[in-house]
């Protein structure tokens, strides 16, 4: 354990065991569990639900190839944020910055919730104060990481590696135990009529799949803390996203196997359906507290993440810089008690739901932003030393920036209130972002 004192500065303390850990222990969250049933119904066909996830998986290792360049080139505490200021300047950084801390705020508060209402499935105390019970999670988890930064790496090894091995075991249940079928003609008849399969749905579903696999770069979110940035961030990027493809692959083929396709679309937790032929009752308190765990293990590296950010804004002067107080433990512990105090209210009013909503396309254009910035550090910084330079440059970046670009392009058709709010916050963020790219001008002459 450590005291609150504060050094000012992070420590390089992490390694590959973690940035794997932290890239497969975020990405594999409670999605999982209720993806499979919901693709399945979203595209009622065994083969092309396979592919679609086989896609997604392609399109993460894509990303990961401009990630691992930027990430490992300029390797800072922050996240996206660090390559779109440093590319795109202060404007477009600080939108990026915003938007992704405002992300992690809403997440922290949504796990916070899933956590509390998968224990309360088998933990009636819980359920009767979901709300108390959440924040008392957020808070626990919180303090957790206020220690320091050990405590929450061996927390998301430890967990990351449980959370893996639990859901390999599923797989294997699955495999050897598929549903009888007599038991599941009941199931199978209350399923919802298959719409026909068109490319609308077959998006639809990819769109759902790309978020399931989101949190896929957390590691970039560690790159300042790292021993050997060039080195293990590429790696942890790549080897993570090979893990959580395989075993995504791998938990819906064993589900498509287990059980009739109808019942798997009709399904919320598919998973509950193959434990309970085995172990009966028990096996919906398997399920529960398997959620349980997949949500507070994702919420401890999302937790880690969130001040992250708050300190790249303060190091670079857009944010207060009592957020670069860092205790003994190496923990920011100034920004970590900003991020939590802003995700409170969300799970006492229910904000979190409209929150989310708004944030989904500002998240999607800071995607495009962190590529843009990629593009924009060849050009003008052609001489960086990059321990990995992406592959198939320029055209493999340049395919994963349309994609992104298709992607918020049909978002913001679905959901034309979120495109109205990122259009605000881009009106917001371009003359502050001037005005301080001009103080910094002026000031620079008094400076040297």
């Amino acid at each position: 354990m450590s005291t609150s004192v504060p050094t000012g500065q992070l420590q390089k303390r992490l390694g590959l065991p973690f940035a794997i850990a932290v890239c497969v222990g975020t990405v594999i969250g409670t999605g999982i569990m209720r993806a499979p049933g919901e693709i399945a119904n979203m595209v009622p066909d065994p083969t092309i639900v396979l592919v679609l996830w086989l896609v997604g998986g392609i399109y993460v290792l894509l990303s990961c190839n401009v990630a691992a360049e930027i990430s490992s080139a300029i390797p800072r505490s922050g996240g996206h944020y660090i390559p779109v200021h440093e590319g795109l300047g202060n404007s477009m950084g600080l939108l990026v910055g915003w938007t992704m801390w405002s992300a992690f705020v809403v997440v922290n508060a949504v796990l916070s919730i899933a956590a509390a209402d998968f224990l309360g499935t088998i933990l009636p105390f819980v359920a009767d104060n979901a709300q108390w019970s959440a924040l008392a999670i957020l808070l626990l988890m919180t303090a957790l990481n206020w220690f320091g930064v050990e405590e929450g790496r061996w927390v998301q090894i430890v967990g990351t590696a449980l959370k893996i091995g639990l859901l390999l075991a599923v797989v294997v249940v699955a495999l050897l135990f598929p549903l009888e079928r007599g038991a599941e003609t009941a199931v199978a008849q209350s399923a919802p009529t298959a719409e026909p399969i068109s490319l609308f749905t077959i998006l639809l579903g990819l769109q759902f799949i790309v978020a399931v696999y989101d949190g896929w770069y957390t590691s970039i979110y560690f790159a300042g803390e790292d021993k050997n940035p060039g080195h293990n961030i590429p790696r942890s990027l790549f080897q993570a996203a090979v893990a959580v493809m395989a075993i995504y692959l791998l938990v819906n083929w064993s589900l498509i196997s287990a059980l009739d396709f109808d019942v798997l679309r009709s399904s919320q937790l598919p998973m509950a359906a193959v434990i309970g032929q085995v172990a009966g009752e028990w096996g919906g308190v398997f399920v529960a507290l398997l959620a349980t765990l997949m949500a507070l293990i994702t919420l401890n590296g999302c937790i880690m993440s969130t001040p992250r950010v708050l300190y790249g804004l303060a190091e670079d002067g857009l944010f207060l810089k009592s957020a670069l107080q860092v205790n003994r433990g190496g923990t920011p512990t100034v920004a970590l008690a900003v991020g939590t105090l802003f995700s409170i209210p969300l799970i006492f009013t229910g904000g979190y739901v409209f929150a989310f909503r708004l944030m989904g396309a500002m998240t999607l254009f800071a995607a495009c932003l962190y590529i843009l910035s990629y593009f924009a550090l060849r050009i003008r910084r052609p001489d960086m030393a990059r321990p990995y330079r992406a592959r198939g440059h320029p055209i493999l970046p340049a395919l994963v920036l349309i994609i992104n670009l298709a992607l918020l392009i049909s978002f913001v058709i679905a959901e034309p209130i979120s495109g109205a709010i990122m259009a605000g916050m881009i009106a917001i963020c371009l003359p502050v972002g001037l005005h301080l790219e001009r103080e910094k001008r002026r000031l620079a002459p008094t400076m040297t």
